[in-house]
């Protein structure tokens, strides 16, 4: 089946946030009287949604502190630094660019939380080539799961396997395999321990431009 719409992760895929994430869950470390962790770490906890988020960075911290009353702090920590740093990856704007002028309809699919992603966009300048956005808390449901890529398509007015999913890591694998949905993922992300070569992906591509012969 020909690709008709195209849904992109955000972290790890478009964008590089992983120094913002770091530096929020490290505020939140720092408020609690607990040690800052490297941004390298932070980078392989990224993914999952920020409560799987936070309470990794609590079990790593040894804290037994409930993650309800941690919650609340790093929430503000994330929107203070939510534009602090964050940069596209190369090849981002040209790609999406290129495929507007296909007019293939586009929507990012993040386990972010919704009303994070609007000004990161906007912020970054790429906030017109997306219809729509579903976030990690859009849903009962967040990627791995499929409900968040089959909702995405819904939106856009297409089945399942006439998107492509983009994606940098195994929750957006995972997520395409439930939802019967075709995935691309690229190599410059946060894929934890993906062995992305294995993974079964249509491709797997070093830089986002490598994606406009594949649609």
């Amino acid at each position: 089946m020909a690709t008709s719409a195209v849904i992109f992760d955000l972290d790890g895929t478009l964008v590089d946030s992983a120094g913002d994430i770091a530096e929020a869950v490290n505020r939140c470390l720092e408020e609690l009287a607990l040690a800052r962790v490297p941004e390298a770490r932070v980078r392989s906890w990224i993914g999952e949604g920020v409560r799987n988020l936070v309470a990794t960075a609590l079990k790593h911290a040894g804290s037994d502190r409930p993650l309800e009353t941690v919650m609340p702090a790093f929430m503000r920590h994330y929107h203070a630094c939510l534009l602090r740093s964050p940069r596209l990856y190369a090849g981002v704007p040209e790609t999406l660019q290129a495929l507007r002028a296909r007019a293939l309809p586009m929507a990012i699919c993040t386990n972010k939380p919704v009303a994070l992603v609007p000004p990161l966009l906007a912020h970054l300048g790429i906030a017109e080539f997306f219809t729509h956005i579903v976030g990690g808390d859009s849903l009962p449901q967040r990627k791995p799961a499929a409900e968040p890529l089959l909702h995405a398509a819904a939106l856009l007015g297409q089945p399942p396997g006439a998107c492509l999913m983009v994606g940098d890591s195994a929750t957006d694998l995972g997520a395409a395999n439930h939802a019967h949905m075709p995935v691309v993922l690229v190599r410059y992300g946060y894929p934890r321990d993906l062995d992305l070569d294995a993974a079964g992906a249509l491709a797997v591509i070093d830089d986002l431009r490598e994606l406009l012969p594949l649609v």
